[in-house]
């Protein structure tokens, strides 16, 4: 014979139907001002510059051909 479950299942409501957190989200600006230091600073670390440029020169020949 099969075992029984007791007491009560509960069932999670589906995520669109959750209720939102109070929190309002972030300025875009806010989250830029946080995310351009580390990128200057990690550009700095790794000499990520001359890459950077080298792309840019790629993407610039490929368009005006």
């Amino acid at each position: 014979m099969a075992p029984q479950l007791t007491g009560t299942s509960r069932r999670r409501r589906p995520a669109f139907t959750q209720p939102r957190s109070a929190e309002p989200t972030r300025h875009p600006a806010v989250a830029l001002a946080m995310a351009l230091p580390c990128a200057v600073l990690l550009v700095a670390l790794f000499g990520g510059w001359e890459q950077m440029v080298n792309q840019a020169q790629a993407v610039v020949d490929l368009i005006s051909h």
